[in-house]
């Protein structure tokens, strides 16, 4: 079997996601790229989170053919497979519907930097992507040409995907995608969210990239 420790890896991100409650049955999909072989190891296309094992994910390779795995792939492989071939840097990706994310895309609108939170995890505004049609390579194209320096984005009337070195970190960025969100839309219950200065945003993205945890 190929990758097995990216098959765990994979599967367990794939399994935090209804956990994180970032997706509902079986919307939403992570993945993660082995960056020595280039080969994707992808959530398996309408099976429920919780009958995912390594066994049942599917390996593709950068063009989306089928390497290893008895499932079709996931229905986004094709957009993953367009990210990691224009994002040299990207070896995890998470898509997800998550609720309060995804409001502001139904909105097609962006997530501005208001709290000191996303300027530490995300050093930007959360963009939003134009609209466009599900099926092939176009979701992913918006994502590479609009997601700049963020690690997460918003595909207008449709939901969230987040960037990362890895599948985990990928998986952070959607879930501080979506806490985000949240206190965004409550603070806009009651007026208008205060944006952090650009200087202040780029001090604190280095300072938490830097300085956070036990380096």
């Amino acid at each position: 079997m190929l990758l097995p420790k990216l098959r765990e890896i994979v599967c367990a991100m794939n399994k935090e996601l209804p956990r994180q409650g970032l997706v509902t049955m079986t919307s939403g999909n992570a993945s993660g790229r082995d960056p020595d072989s280039g080969k994707i190891v992808v959530k398996p296309s309408g099976v429920v989170f919780e009958d995912l094992t390594p066994e049942k994910m599917v390996i593709v390779d950068l063009e989306c053919n089928v390497i290893e795995g008895g499932l079709k792939p996931s229905v986004d492989a094709l957009t993953h497979c367009y990210i990691y071939r224009y994002m040299d840097k990207v070896n995890g990706i998470i898509h997800t519907h998550s609720n309060y994310a995804t409001s502001f895309a139904a909105l097609g609108q962006g997530i501005t930097c208001v709290l000191t939170a996303m300027a530490d995890e995300f050093g930007c505004d959360i963009p939003c992507a134009p609209y466009c049609q599900i099926g092939e390579e176009q979701i992913g194209e918006a994502v590479v040409k609009y997601i700049g320096e963020s690690p997460a984005i918003l595909l207008q009337n449709h939901g969230v995907f987040t960037v990362g070195a890895n599948v985990k970190a990928a998986l952070k960025a959607a879930v501080m995608c979506e806490d985000v969100a949240k206190t965004v839309h409550l603070a806009t219950l009651k007026g208008m969210p205060i944006p952090i200065p650009s200087e202040e945003i780029r001090r604190g993205y280095e300072r938490y990239q830097n300085k956070y945890g036990q380096k």
